[in-house]
Parts: C-alpha cells; sequence; structure tokens
C-alpha cells in the first residue's frame, strides 16, 4: 500500500467503519501519539502498564480500576482487592506490598466471578515485598500475571510456622528439642498438605536402680518423609499431621535410686505428645523377698537379682507398641558372686548375670533426628556383690553398675532415658544405694522452607 497519513478522524453521528490500510498492513504511532480504544474491539486493549495511585490502601477500595497500581498496606491486618467486574481484554491491575506484610498479613486478590491464571479462585500474595500485575486475557484464563515473568515471585508457598522447646534448624527443616514439660504450639501449615506430617522423637525417664540396672525409658519415633534425616531402627510410631494449635510436651523423669534392699525402685516417668506416649522405664529389682528380686515391667524392663534362685528381669515394651519401645531386663544369678541383671535398653535386651559380674545394660538406639546421630535409652548395668566392675551401661546413657561393693555405680544420662547402674551392696543398715534414671526428651522436626 502506499504510505497513508491520518491527522485527525473526527466523530461524527452513525459514523460507519473507517478502514485504513489493507490487512497485514503494519502501522507506526509516533513518539507521544495516544490510541484510546472506546470500544470493544477484541485484542485492542490496553499495553498493561498502570499508573500508580500513591495514597496506599489499607482496605478493599471496592473493584479496582483498570490501568491504576495499588500501594497495599495489610499491617494492620488481611484484606481483599477486587478485581473489576466484567472485565474486557487488556485490562490491567497491579498491586504491591507497601509495608512488607504481605508473608505475615497476605493480601487476596478477589477474582469477583472471573478465573486468575485459567483457575476459579482467589490469588494470594503472601511473599514480603512483592509486586503483580494482572492483565485480563479472556475468559478462559481470565487474569493472567504479567509482571516479573511469573506468578510464583508473588505466591510463595507457605511452610508450617511453629514455637516451644529449644529451636534449631538443619538444612530445610527445623527442629525443636524439649529437656523439660512444654507446649509446642503451630500458628500457621503449610500449603502443601504433605508438609504438615512432622517428625518426632519420645523418649521417657529412665528408671533409678537398686541392686538391678534400671530399665531404659520407651523409645518411640516417627520420620515424616519430608525430613530428611537418618531414623532409628525403632521408627514407624504413629503418623502425625498438626493443625494450628498447642500442643502439650510431657517430658518423664527418671525416677529415685532405692537405698531399701526390701522393694524393687520405682519406674521413670513417661513422656508424651501429639497424643503419643512413651513408658517409663522399669524398676530394678532389690533382693529383700521373692517377689522383689524380680524386675519391673516397663518401657524397657528393669533388671533382676537374686534371692531363692535367679529372678528373671523385668519385661520390656510394656504396655505393647508396634515398633516395640524397649526390651526385657536380664535376670540375676543366684550364687557365687551374686549377680544382678542389667536393665533392658531400646535397642537390645539387658545381660543376664554370669557367675562373674552384673549382667550389661541393654543398648539404646541411635537416630539423626537432631541434626547427628546420638544414641539414647540404654538399661542400667547390674550390680555385683563381689565380683569387679563396674559392669557396662547400655550405649545411650545407662549407668554402670557397681561391682564388688565398691560404690562406684553411676547414673543414667540426664535427657537420655537411660537406667540407672546397679549395686548390690547390702551394707550396714541393709541400704542398697543405687542410682537415678535419666530424665527423657521430646524432639519433634519439620520442613519450614
Amino acid at each position: 500500500m502506499s504510505e497513508v497519513k491520518v491527522n485527525k478522524i473526527s466523530p461524527r453521528t452513525n459514523c460507519g467503519t473507517v478502514t485504513l490500510g489493507d490487512s497485514g498492513d503494519t502501522f507506526t504511532i509516533p513518539a507521544g501519539a495516544t490510541i484510546t480504544n472506546n470500544g470493544t474491539a477484541a485484542g485492542f486493549g490496553s499495553t498493561g502498564e498502570v499508573s500508580w495511585n500513591t495514597t496506599k490502601i489499607t482496605a478493599d477500595p471496592g473493584n479496582a480500576v483498570s490501568g491504576v497500581g495499588y500501594f497495599t498496606d495489610t499491617s494492620g491486618g488481611v484484606f481483599n482487592v477486587t478485581l473489576p467486574s466484567s472485565p474486557s481484554a487488556g485490562n490491567v491491575v497491579a498491586v504491591a506490598d507497601y509495608a512488607n506484610t504481605w508473608d505475615t498479613n497476605n493480601l487476596t486478590i478477589a477474582r469477583n466471578g472471573s478465573n486468575i491464571e485459567g483457575a476459579a479462585s482467589d490469588f494470594v500474595c503472601n511473599q514480603e515485598g512483592a509486586s503483580v500485575t494482572f492483565v485480563y486475557v479472556d475468559a478462559t484464563k481470565g487474569w493472567v500475571v504479567t509482571n516479573s515473568g511469573n506468578s510464583t515471585q508473588a505466591f510463595g508457598e507457605n511452610f508450617i510456622c511453629a514455637t516451644g522447646g529449644t529451636i534449631t534448624e538443619c538444612g530445610s527443616d527445623r527442629i525443636h528439642t524439649f529437656t523439660g514439660p512444654g507446649t509446642f504450639t503451630v500458628s500457621s501449615l503449610a500449603t502443601v498438605a504433605a508438609n504438615n506430617v512432622v517428625s518426632y522423637m519420645i523418649v521417657a525417664g529412665g528408671a533409678g536402680s537398686g541392686a538391678g540396672g534400671g530399665g531404659a525409658g520407651g523409645f518411640r519415633e516417627f520420620k515424616s518423609p519430608v525430613t530428611p534425616y537418618t531414623a532409628s531402627p525403632l521408627e514407624g510410631a504413629t503418623p502425625i499431621t498438626v493443625t494450628a494449635q498447642g500442643y502439650p510436651v510431657v517430658v518423664g523423669a527418671g525416677s529415685a535410686a532405692q537405698t531399701c534392699n526390701s522393694a524393687p525402685s520405682s519406674n521413670g516417668s513417661p513422656s508424651s505428645v501429639f497424643g503419643v506416649t512413651s513408658a517409663g522405664g522399669g524398676g530394678s529389682a532389690g533382693f529383700g523377698s521373692v517377689p522383689a528380686a524380680t524386675g519391673i515391667p516397663g518401657g524397657s524392663g528393669g533388671g533382676g537379682t537374686r534371692n531363692g534362685g535367679p529372678r528373671p528381669g523385668g519385661n520390656g515394651n510394656d504396655p505393647s507398641t508396634s515398633p516395640a519401645q524397649g526390651n526385657n531386663g536380664g535376670a540375676g544369678y543366684e550364687g557365687g558372686n551374686y549377680g544382678s541383671g542389667g536393665g533392658g535398653g531400646a535397642g537390645a535386651v539387658g545381660g543376664d548375670s554370669p557367675s562373674s559380674a552384673g549382667g550389661a545394660g541393654g543398648a539404646g538406639v541411635a537416630t539423626s533426628i537432631t541434626g547427628s546421630p546420638v544414641t539414647r535409652a540404654g538399661g542400667g548395668g547390674g550390680g555385683s556383690r563381689c565380683a569387679s566392675g563396674p559392669n557396662a551401661g547400655g550405649a545411650g546413657g545407662g549407668g554402670n553398675g557397681s561391682g564388688n561393693c565398691a560404690g562406684n555405680q553411676t547414673a543414667g544420662t540426664v535427657n537420655t532415658g537411660g537406667g540407672g547402674g546397679g549395686n548390690e551392696n547390702p551394707g550396714p543398715a541393709g541400704g542398697i544405694s543405687g542410682t537415678t534414671g535419666g530424665s527423657g526428651i521430646v524432639v519433634i522436626r519439620y520442613k519450614f522452607q
């Protein structure tokens, strides 16, 4: 076609169609010229630019106006910006995070009947300091995000936000460690449901000792698929999906030492969270009477001693869980050097007393839930009246049992659930002088970024 110059087309009543050039021709608009579309011609819309309203808004301004950008201040609370109703192709609306608070107080873009990015749902802006421009394309896609390339720069994924205990981080995971009672409080949840499934480890208090070794506190663990660490062999407890609420955390104490030979020591105290409980370690035997010479059931059982023949250790995994939370205590030995059995551990049974010493405490189990491998819930070593010692406690905080009435027994380690080491020492007043069990621990781990 030949060059066509149009200086002005004046409107007139009942004006018909004005055609410039032929199909496929290209027109160049000089700099500074303005073309305004006052009609409904398809494909003839805004260039995607907006004029920013520099008066910040703190509430929904009503239907947003096409061609306007809004500085939104959500520091005082969340609110909506409602897109225009019955939009035309090329309509454009923009929003920006004025106070950098979209991450804590989200701005919601209300779709007002049109799709956003092809979905019939509102758009939540939750990334601090972001800005986003929406251009209406058609009924199928509706409003499309055009600034910064794509919508992910204004819509970041949420993760669990929680408080409680001592908080550390390992890679993309956050870890809450409770060494005493507290509350794990979830204030907000993850966008992806799988990320609301948490990992946890619950170790109960270990038993103090008498003559036999104290049983370790019960050990329970669940590993979420989204938290990458090496779990213990006992992993597989109840899966927990958290909701926004406070969860009480109970950390069991280790029980006291037994100082009287007429009764076994007491069990450790249970630990719990999310409705999941680990049982306290089973008390160890005394040797005053035959019933007292038998170890006590618990998370792991306490060691037995001698009196009227070898007496068995207490049963572990009591009450029963799957996987088992602990193991049986070892048996005592009548005659020879008068040894007592070791307390059961989370990973192994307590050792029976040989003729020459007290039984070893059962080993605990290791997990890397706190970021590095740590072994917990070892049973206490059994005491022996005459043989040399000490008699080893189980790996994972189990105390050593005394040998040869030397009084060198050791307590279970705090916050491991280890059982106390035993001491077969009648003493001038018939005292056994055992040791205390180690307190328990609760650890919670989840993906936070």
